[in-house]
């Protein structure tokens, strides 16, 4: 894993094999970052990563100022390796790690609601249980108003019915849909 840009630019994470992980790719990461980077200034922000896995998406908040991070996922593996790569960057004051499953942490009343949630599920979710994901999120309060919700997502699913729904983004094989 390479973080693309900030304070953290071309700093290459490399995590254990035996972690269950599929990190967003480079060229998906960049250009959901060029799209952020217009609407966010992000020393400003608060951070949601759910299903954070080796925490690609965090380190790169993280990289680019982000007030806090918050990074949840159900492998203890995974939350340590988090963890011990925040330290190792000094960034343990700005990433918070939660071990939990991400769909029964959305089920919950928030606690702190973030101004950027982002969601990498399993590929093999199904549409029911992404649309249940979502809307748990969106009516617990997890998300600021004026925040966005971003979800990484195989092609097969389509949100642009979704009331909250703002657009979809393609790059290779990799689908982001946001959600305001």
């Amino acid at each position: 894993m390479r973080i693309i840009s900030g304070t953290l630019k071309g700093k290459r994470i490399l995590a254990p094999n035996n972690l269950p992980v599929r990190p967003t790719t480079d060229f998906a990461k960049e250009a959901l970052f060029n799209i952020l980077n217009n609407q966010w200034y992000f020393d400003e922000i608060t951070v949601l990563d759910l299903f954070s896995g080796i925490g690609s998406i965090t380190f790169e908040f993280a990289s680019r100022g982000a007030k806090a991070i918050t990074a949840v996922d159900q492998h203890l593996g995974c939350v340590k390796f988090v963890e011990q790569t925040a330290k190792t960057l000094t960034l343990d004051g700005v990433i918070t790690t939660i071990k939990a499953d991400a769909i029964t942490f959305a089920d919950k009343e928030a606690v702190k609601s973030y101004d950027l949630i982002f969601a990498d599920p399993p590929y093999d979710m199904k549409a029911e249980s992404y649309l249940h994901f979502i809307n748990q999120l969106l009516e617990n309060k997890w998300l600021e108003e004026g925040g966005n919700l971003i979800i990484e997502h195989q092609k097969t699913i389509d949100f642009k019915d979704h009331p909250r729904f703002t657009q979809h983004k393609k790059y290779g094989n990799v689908h982001f849909s946001f959600f305001e």
